[in-house]
């Protein structure tokens, strides 16, 4: 168990909610490591609640795909395995080629300046090393590109699939190496939306996804 694990307060939910995104949030940054075992006591005894709203936050978290149950052994933080990357981006690729192949037709120049200054903010968040900004604004420049598609449908498809990508999107952020790549291509694909090129733009996006998906690839199992 993670000594720096704290619940996150909200004094708008109920505390089963408030102890569900406590472990939501540790399993996707990383601080409730994969394959780590959740003992409900000592969850509970670390947070400073009882058993009850951590069963529930568990079985909750076991429907998302991040904890699983393991007859005789009990609950765990799911593994990163290849099959789960492979699915995920595989869908995530698809949806986002079109969406930046839509936004290079109707993106805004309100939201193609939200794109650049979001950039900006990614950028500042990598230099000062905040890996949780930073997937926070990553997020947030590939939502406006979502938007920018003007297709709801899309947006919604998209949104569905943010849990699962958030998880692999921060273990990629962790890896240093790949900032400078990262940031090229955030403004490779900006640059597309701004001149309307959207064949350029598909292609960056493809290799941007694939990226990730090689270098979140050598963690799983």
């Amino acid at each position: 168990m993670q000594d720096n694990l704290t619940i996150i307060m909200n004094d708008y939910l109920p505390l089963r909610d408030v102890v569900y995104q406590t472990l939501e949030q540790a399993i996707l940054m990383g601080d409730l490591q994969p394959g780590e075992r959740l003992m409900e006591i000592h969850l509970a005894n670390r947070l400073g609640v009882s058993r009850t709203p951590i069963r529930e936050a568990i079985r909750k978290l076991e429907l998302e795909g991040l904890v699983v149950n393991i007859p005789r052994r009990g609950a765990h933080v799911a593994e990163i395995t290849k099959k789960d990357l492979t699915d995920v981006l595989e869908v995530r690729c698809a949806l986002e080629e079109l969406a930046v192949e839509l936004g290079c037709d109707r993106i805004t120049e309100d939201e193609l300046k939200a794109l650049k200054n979001t950039h900006e903010e990614f950028c500042t968040a990598l230099a000062k090393n905040d890996v949780e900004l930073a997937a926070e604004k990553d997020i947030e420049l590939h939502d406006i590109i979502y938007k920018a598609s003007h297709n709801a449908r899309l947006v919604q498809m998209i949104t569905n699939l943010r849990m699962q990508m958030y998880r692999y999107r921060v273990e990629y952020l962790k890896d240093s190496s790949m900032h400078e790549t990262l940031i090229k291509e955030h403004q490779a694909l900006i640059a597309c939306l701004e001149r309307k090129d959207a064949e350029s733009a598909k292609q960056i996006m493809r290799k941007h996804i694939e990226n990730q998906a090689s270098s979140v690839s050598k963690k799983a199992h």
